[in-house]
């Protein structure tokens, strides 16, 4: 639901204007990740406009929805890597995830967008995008697509909800498998990053050790090191 309240306005704001379809409903606001909240000097829908009744210096903050439970895919980065190093998640690199891959029967999991799968990929990979577009036109779907937008990004994604259902039609839980991403992320600790930094690859890694698959493993350096090693890229453009 909705609410209204009043703050004052900083100078070092910025006023995005972002409009949303199908509500043809368009406003000056700046949002607050933190908060969930757009904060809204005017709205418009239809031909009805609304402005704050306060002084010039006041604003109109516009809570737009109430955050949803957090999902086991936004758990904190440092739970995640625990349960990792737990179940001894193992990080390969690109060459010996090609080796696994042919003499051991290892399936690489490639979670990207299934457009970039598209573009390239290793030979025999099976695609499951780990988040997809935003489909969905709740209030807290709006709210994060003017989220997105207000940092100049109009294609927002979202965790995929299909991900694990997805996977399971196509990979046994017995499997052996190495997920991929883009990047790779790291569990291993560095003096900038003490605990490693996550990736699409490794939260994939941690939803599937924590819904019961033994034997996976994280391609390190991404499908990034993987092109650029030189090794064999399939395409399906």
């Amino acid at each position: 639901m909705a609410a209204f309240a009043s703050l004052p306005l900083t100078s070092s704001s910025l006023h995005p204007v972002v409009q949303f379809s199908p509500l043809v409903f368009s406003s000056t606001v700046v949002y607050d990740p933190s908060s969930y909240c757009l904060t809204v000097r005017s709205i418009r829908h239809g031909k009805q406009k609304f402005s704050p009744q306060t002084n010039r210096r006041s604003l109109i903050i516009l809570g737009a929805a109430t955050k949803q439970a957090k999902t086991p895919a936004e758990e904190d980065w440092k739970v995640k890597r625990e349960l990792l190093l737990q179940k001894r998640v193992r990080s390969v690199d690109a060459n010996e995830a090609l080796r696994l891959q042919k003499e051991n029967k290892f399936v690489i999991l490639d979670v990207r967008p299934e457009a970039e799968f598209k573009e390239g990929h290793p030979p025999g990979a099976i695609n499951v995008q780990i988040y997809r577009l935003i489909k969905e036109w709740t209030a807290w779907d709006i709210a994060r697509r003017a989220a997105f937008a207000f940092f100049g990004i109009f294609s927002g994604t979202e965790e995929n909800p299909e991900f694990l259902q997805s996977v399971e039609s196509q990979i046994d839980k017995n499997a052996k498998i190495i997920v991929a991403c883009s990047s790779g992320g790291t569990m291993k600790p560095t003096q900038n990053l003490p605990e490693g930094q996550q990736s699409r690859s490794l939260i994939a890694a941690y939803l599937l050790v924590l819904n019961g698959y033994s034997n996976v493993f994280h391609l390190e350096g991404g499908l990034y090191s993987w092109f650029k090693e030189g090794l064999p890229v399939v395409s399906e453009e």
